[in-house]
């Protein structure tokens, strides 16, 4: 898939818990794994914009675009 997701990168830039940002922006450690792992088919910007509100971070920080066709 050509959207990369770092959130685990982030996530240990900060020092932050799957459990303790789950807390933070009120979504179970399930939804939030999946979206940690890359295997989310689509996230919403209000989750989102919660993600990047606990990490102090851009959407870009999260969320990269790589093209299949250049590697």
């Amino acid at each position: 898939m050509p959207i990369i997701v770092n959130l685990d990168v982030m996530m240990a830039k900060r020092k932050i818990s799957l459990n303790e940002l789950s807390e933070r922006v009120n979504l179970t450690l399930s939804n939030l794994s999946i979206l940690k792992t890359g295997k989310a088919k689509a996230i919403r910007f209000s989750t989102l914009e919660a993600i990047c509100k606990a990490l102090d971070c851009q959407p870009g920080d999260i969320l990269e675009y790589v093209n299949e066709e250049k590697e």
